[in-house]
């Protein structure tokens, strides 16, 4: 028996009397094995306390039942435990949660093509890649290994070579600045993140074309993700400094942090929200509930993304047809203190 202490297959072929591949072929079912030899190779392998790699039997059958999640803009961030977002929990958990509902296991992982990657980071039977990036490695690595996924929000430099949930990023930019315009803003501008995905990318061509449609001149500005709340004094600046012509009276921020960090320093600076600022966020994080004042937010419903997508990943994992509707829920919003006037 080797030093760890754990029996191997090649400790109960000694014990049996027989070779490697016959406990092998005996305890998965394989080959030809008398049954006489085949019933004393398990009651040897009981014996000694072999116990079949999972993973190894999973390979040998094709399919592990394990799904996994890759979120991509947490590579982007300075941490994978940002402050306050809960976001990404809400996601990781009800994907955890969707998917041992359908009898799988659910494995979060980093990114599968970094240098220095565990081999599990690809042993999944089927991936959820959320918000990936223009020309996005992982995408990339999985569709040439002929690895099923499902990609939460389009690769932008790719969109519709993969399959994906279609996300609602236009229609979600338009429900926050309607609501800031009916609120009372006429001139609404864009705080965007840098990441190039399509959240970024379609959440802008949005806004422009909404400002088209009112005569609006846009106003858009765009600051690292990974900032998170640090970019509140710059973003005042850049909006509201010496040198800024036409100042906004309504804010659409796309990232909650970045919006939590810009009421802050916009009481700093003596702008009131919401009476000179109308101020929204299309993901919301704690501080925006707890703030004073709180601040208007998108839900954009990950739990029911993430359902699902873990329904679409289970489809591609057993080689079914689709037939699930390949878009994800409808955000709605949550009005509080930063939209509310008079």
């Amino acid at each position: 028996m080797q030093a760890s202490g754990r029996p191997t297959i090649k400790d109960v072929a000694k014990a049996a009397g027989v070779s490697p591949t016959t406990v092998s072929h005996a305890l998965n079912g394989k080959g030809v094995v008398r049954q006489e030899t085949a019933d004393r190779i398990a009651l040897v392998a009981g014996q000694i306390g072999y116990r079949p790699s999972p993973i190894a039997r999973g390979l040998q059958n094709s399919r592990l039942g394990l799904l996994a999640l890759v979120i991509r803009p947490l590579r982007s961030l300075d941490t994978f435990l940002p402050e306050g977002v809960d976001y990404f929990l809400r996601m990781a958990g009800a994907a955890s949660l969707a998917a041992m509902e359908r009898g799988y296991s659910m494995m979060l992982v980093d990114d599968p093509t970094r240098p220095g990657a565990p081999l599990s980071a690809t042993a999944a039977d089927a991936y959820i890649v959320s918000e990936p990036f223009a020309n996005d490695p992982v995408l990339t690595m999985l569709s040439e290994r002929h690895i099923p996924f499902v990609s939460v929000g389009s690769d932008p430099a790719r969109r519709g070579q993969f399959i994906e949930l279609a996300t609602r990023d236009w229609e979600e930019t338009e429900l926050a600045l309607d609501h800031l315009a009916e609120a009372g803003a006429e001139r609404v501008a864009l705080l965007t993140g840098t990441d190039q995905n399509a959240w970024n990318r379609e959440s802008e061509e949005a806004y422009l074309a909404w400002c088209e449609r009112r005569g609006q001149t846009p106003d858009i500005a765009a600051f690292p993700e990974a900032e998170g709340e640090r970019i509140g004094e710059a973003a005042i600046e850049r909006f509201f400094g010496a040198a800024t012509g036409t100042r906004p009276d309504g804010l659409f921020c796309l990232t909650g942090r970045h919006a939590a960090g810009l009421n802050a320093a916009a009481h700093r600076h003596g702008i009131r929200v919401p009476e000179d600022l109308l101020l929204a966020a299309g993901s919301g994080a704690l501080q925006n509930r707890i703030s004073q004042p709180s601040v208007t937010t998108l839900d954009l419903h990950p739990e029911g993304i993430a359902a699902r997508a873990v329904e679409v990943a289970v489809h591609l994992a057993e080689g079914t047809p689709l037939a699930v509707p390949l878009e994800v829920p409808r955000a709605t919003l949550d009005v509080r203190e930063s939209t509310m006037r008079g």
